[in-house]
Order: C-alpha cells, then sequence, then structure tokens
C-alpha cells in the first residue's frame, strides 16, 4: 500500500473517540478513504485524493480546448470521450507526457485551429510512428475519413525514390506506380485482399521500373525508345528472371509507351502439396492443447490447417462472421455458407470471444473478431505467422495439405462455396486430389 494511503488509513482507523465510547463522525469513512476526492470512484487511484480518470479528463480537456469558442473541440469530442472512457486511464495520462509527445502536441494544434483536421494535413507531416498512430485514432472514431494506412504510405515513399531522378524518368516512374501499382492495390483493399506481402511486392516493382530505366539510360536510351534486344542485355547483364519488372515493361506496352518490349509469362505449375497429412493432424492436437499459445494463434492456425483459410483472410475476418445458438453450437462462415466448429476448437472461440468482451478495446469495439493494436485495426498477419513458424507449422504449406484433403472429400463446387476459393481453383486441386467430380451436377440433379 502506498505511503499516503496508509496515513490516511492510520488516521482515519485511530482517531480518538467522543465521550460514551462512541468514534468522531469522520467524512472520509463515509464513503472510502480510497475514493477519489471529486467522482467518488474508488478504481484507478492517481495522486493523493484524486483517481486517473478525472486526472486525464482535466488535461485533455486543457489539450482540446477550442480557444474560438472555450469548450472542446466538436470533431475531436470523440478523442475526449474515447480517451477518457478507455478501460486505464493511465495509459492515456502516459501518452500526454510521454516524450517529445508529437501527438499530445499536434492534438492541441488540431484543437486551436492552427492545423486542418484532414488527411491532407497528414500527409504533409513525417510519416513516422506517432503521427500515424494518432491519424489511425482519428480515423478510427469517425473524426477523418477511412482510410488504408499501408498505401497511404507508399506515397511519401515513392517521392523519396523519384527524387534522384531526372524529371522524364521520375514522371515515367509515378505514372506507372499511379495508374497501375497504387490502382491494383486500392482495388485488392476494396476487396479486403490486402496483406504485407502485397504491399512489399508493389514496392518493389516500383523499385524494378527504376532499376530498369537507369540500366537504359546507362547504355543511352529511354523507355520510349528501348528495344528488345535492351530488354534481353539488361536480363543477361543483371541476371534476373524479369519477373519484378514484368509488370513495368507490360505497363509500357499496354500504355503504348513502347510496345517493342515484351517478358514471356511463365505460367504456374499445378498446386503441390509437401506437408503429410499425419504432419498437419500432429500440428491440430498441438493448437488444440497447447495452452501456452496465444488465443488468436491457436484459432488462426486451426483455421488454416483445418478449413484451408489464408491468414490474411483470417485476421480480417469479422466478429459477425460467428455466430452462437442457443445451444452453444458455435457456426463460422468463411465465405458465404456457415460451417459448425468441431469440439474443442467451438470452445476456443467462445473463450477468445469472452476474452476480448473483457478487453482493453471492450469500450471501442471495431467489429473485427482478432482486434490489432492499432486503433481501428485487425490483426497483423504477421502476429499469427510468427508464432506458427516459432512451433514449426509453416502456414502457406498446410493450407495446401487442408486443400488436398477438402478436394478428395467433397465436390469442387461445395469447396469453393465453403472456404472461399475460385471454381477454378478447386477443381485444380480436386484434379490432384484424383477426385473426378464431374458426375456431381448430375447426382445432385437426380
Amino acid at each position: 500500500m502506498p505511503a499516503r494511503w496508509a496515513a490516511r488509513l492510520a488516521n482515519a482507523l485511530h482517531h480518538p473517540p467522543q465521550e460514551g465510547g462512541q468514534r468522531e463522525s469522520v467524512p472520509l469513512l463515509q464513503q472510502s478513504i480510497f475514493a477519489c476526492g471529486e467522482c467518488g470512484r474508488e478504481d484507478h487511484p492517481y495522486g493523493a485524493s484524486r483517481c486517473a480518470r478525472c486526472f486525464l479528463r482535466e488535461r485533455l480537456t486543457l489539450l482540446l480546448t477550442d480557444p474560438a469558442t472555450g469548450r472542446i473541440h466538436t470533431r475531436l469530442r470523440p478523442v475526449f470521450e474515447e480517451l477518457v472512457s478507455s478501460e486505464r486511464p493511465q495509459t492515456g495520462i502516459w501518452w500526454l507526457r510521454k516524450k517529445p509527445g508529437v501527438g499530445p502536441r499536434l492534438l492541441g494544434r488540431l484543437a486551436r485551429g492552427e492545423l486542418e483536421i484532414s488527411h491532407d494535413t497528414f500527409r504533409a507531416l513525417p510519416s513516422d510512428r506517432a503521427h500515424n498512430y494518432l491519424r489511425d485514432l482519428l480515423a478510427a472514431l469517425g473524426v477523418l475519413p477511412a482510410y488504408e494506412p499501408r498505401i497511404e504510405r507508399i506515397l511519401p515513399w515513392l517521392e523519396m525514390k523519384l527524387d534522384p531522378l531526372r524529371p522524364d524518368q521520375a514522371e515515367m516512374v509515378r505514372r506507372f506506380a499511379h495508374w497501375h501499382v497504387l490502382r491494383h492495390l486500392r482495388k485488392v483493399a476494396g476487396e479486403g485482399r490486402l496483406t504485407k506481402a502485397i504491399i512489399d511486392r508493389a514496392r518493389e516493382q516500383i523499385s524494378a521500373a527504376i532499376r530498369f530505366l537507369a540500366f537504359l539510360d546507362e547504355h543511352g536510351t529511354t523507355a520510349t525508345t528501348a528495344t528488345q534486344d535492351h530488354l534481353e542485355l539488361y536480363q543477361t547483364t543483371r541476371k534476373v528472371t524479369l519477373s519484378s519488372e514484368y509488370a513495368f515493361v507490360t505497363w509500357l506496352r499496354t500504355s503504348r509507351v513502347n510496345t517493342r518490349l515484351s517478358v514471356h509469362y511463365a505460367p504456374y505449375g499445378p498446386p503441390s502439396v509437401t506437408v503429410s497429412d499425419q504432419e498437419r493432424w500432429l500440428h491440430v492436437e498441438r493448437l488444440l492443447h497447447d495452452d501456452a499459445l496465444r488465443s488468436y494463434t491457436r484459432i488462426g492456425g486451426l483455421f488454416t490447417l483445418l478449413f484451408a483459410q489464408p491468414l490474411s483472410r483470417i485476421v480480417s475476418m469479422r466478429s459477425s462472421q460467428v455466430t452462437i445458438g442457443t445451444r452453444g453450437r458455435i457456426d463460422v462462415i468463411f465465405n458465404s455458407a456457415p460451417i459448425q466448429m468441431p469440439a474443442v476448437v467451438d470452445e476456443l472461440i467462445r473463450q477468445h470471444l469472452q476474452r476480448r468482451g473483457q478487453s482493453l478495446y471492450a469500450s471501442r469495439d471495431t467489429g473485427w473478431l482478432f482486434p490489432g493494436g492499432r486503433p481501428g485495426r485487425h490483426l497483423q498477419t504477421e502476429n499469427i505467422r510468427r508464432d506458427l513458424v516459432e512451433i514449426g507449422i509453416k502456414p502457406y504449406e498446410s493450407r495446401k495439405a487442408a486443400l488436398f484433403q477438402l478436394a478428395g472429400e467433397m465436390p469442387a463446387p461445395i469447396l469453393a462455396e465453403l472456404i472461399g476459393i475460385t471454381d477454378n481453383n478447386a477443381a485444380d486441386w480436386a484434379r490432384l486430389a484424383a477426385r473426378d467430380w464431374t458426375g456431381y451436377i448430375a447426382d445432385r440433379a437426380r
């Protein structure tokens, strides 16, 4: 017990009694010696006679007050309410006092009208952790429109990469990045399929375009005048497969910048399986019963090993995709049809939902089944992937093993509908599993 509380307790318990043996009435004991002098609550003591929540409320009021009205800035009111009502107000106090205090100082400038509350303001600021966290928080609370931070953060990186280039080269790469690479990323993000691997691939495509233009410049030509001989010389001297340059060269052709260049596309071979069925079930057993693993790691791994779900789709699942029936039955929707969870798996999901409801983020339910640490964002795939790899589970290879088994147990159309893959992909796995389901439609009709 802190010394200040011990002193107050001793004073209350040893107060000299009045005549007749009765103790003098002590107002402090009417509620509690630990109660806040302002709100009367006993949780989160902070300082001699105040709680952390009241202290945080005072600090935020000073920070977010609009001088023009003398009140908390109207648009920043959600920030005030969110931080004050958080489960641990001490965290908010720590954030306000943290040095160098980039986030709090910026909030104060926004409240005083020194900066506009918009995405354009953040685009003009450094894209570092402190600024990005505040921007994510404002977007999660609806103060700013929703946005995809991983795409937004490519923009300052792109300008940094283009800065050393000649104006004509920079303009060429900028057009390629905006009209091809970023356009594709926004399409994928709209479909909920954006992953770190796709972002890294996009950055590599832009870097490959810059490398190719530098090579052409060394050989006295440009993207407009280059010939197929230049492209083949680049491939042989740099010893590359042109996999990263393929997107840029294809864009040069389709945009009519240079129709003389072409890269022969090598199609992917048939799917293969490198994890045995026995090994996969050993991993399933571990995830079912190893309480030392995090709940999201166990559930995410089981969704991959049992239902062939990619981690990128698992982390972006919504709570609405899980339903609990009147008898405790748990159904999960991966694509369009609900799937009843097997024993033990349903209990893991139930416990996860209970813990999530009692977590630090319970005051702000974003709807994610696996909420992440950043405001309004779901868990990142690397959080689950890293834990699985550490215990010997390869998510990508394990998913292919699950697809192989499922393709041998059900018709391709049903497989595609249940787990959310294309009909062609399901048919490829059915052929690999040596199961001919061509008569399924006729049998179903009969």
